[in-house]
């Protein structure tokens, strides 16, 4: 079992899921992946188990590989789609009944690169940062064949969070990112309310102001080749007035305690 897992959602990405994953598996350190599926009718949730069972993996965590082995790959499935956040709370909780200490999320569809994986984890087990953020935005603008209005949109999205809220992260809608388990026990995962971009806004927030360490990681984002995007204007909406919300509670709510080392 490796000391790190790697969530990914899934919705209709039978064309990216097995490379993806294979990708993920091949790289030097070893990753333990969970692919969470919101009942995909493309059957992208039999494609991991068929790959479960080519990879000698079994969905349960029964015989775990050795540490330094090739990672475990898990799935849970979900009926219908019920949200990028719900998808990801549902995971960070399966992770924090085990034992990982590192836990990211991560894209199916290559906008992030599997390769920066070790970069984040570097940034969090050696360096010390308790968030590794894969930003696109903290060293220019590293965007790949994303319609130039997209681009400015998700980039003027970040700005319009770091004036609204103070909060100074350049990328603060990245879906790329590292967690230490501590920042996970710490935030009350039941009172994220947001599910899209918000989410990731939201997540980010309440990290900091925690007071946890956070660090952004130049990555390259590439847009997707094949599969389609689950982009859609109501996930910007709800970053828009999302965002509003959060600084009110900002000034509020009372946040967990920062947990001693």
């Amino acid at each position: 079992m490796s000391d790190s897992l790697v969530i990914i959602p899934t919705y209709n990405e039978k064309e990216n899921i097995e490379k993806i994953i294979k990708a993920i598996f091949s790289l030097p350190k070893a990753f333990d992946i969970l692919v969470i599926d919101d009942g995909s009718p493309d059957g992208t949730a039999d494609i991991v188990k068929t790959l479960q069972t080519s990879l000698g993996r079994e969905a349960s965590a029964v015989n775990p590989p050795e540490q330094g082995e090739i990672g475990g790959l898990f799935l849970l499935e979900r009926s219908g789609k019920q949200g990028l956040g719900t998808a990801y709370i549902l995971g960070f909780k399966w992770a924090l009944e085990r034992d990982y200490e590192y836990i990211f999320e991560m894209d199916a569809d290559f906008s992030h690169d599997p390769k920066d994986l070790p970069r984040l984890y570097e940034a969090c087990a050696v360096e010390g940062y308790d968030v590794a953020i894969g930003s696109r935005y903290v060293s220019g603008v590293n965007v790949v064949n994303w319609p130039m209005g997209r681009v400015l949109m998700s980039y003027f999205a970040s700005k319009y969070v770091k004036f609204v809220t103070g909060f100074n992260i350049h990328d603060t809608t990245a879906g790329f990112k590292c967690y230490r388990r501590r920042v996970l026990e710490t935030i009350e995962l039941d009172k994220i309310r947001f599910k899209g971009y918000a989410f990731q806004i939201e997540m980010k927030y309440t990290a900091y102001k925690i007071g946890f360490k956070i660090k952004e990681v130049p990555v390259v984002f590439v847009n997707r080749v094949e599969g389609t995007s689950k982009m859609s204007g109501g996930i910007f909406s709800e970053a828009l007035f999302g965002v509003m919300r959060l600084r009110f509670d900002g000034w509020f709510r009372k946040y967990p305690k920062l947990p001693v080392k």
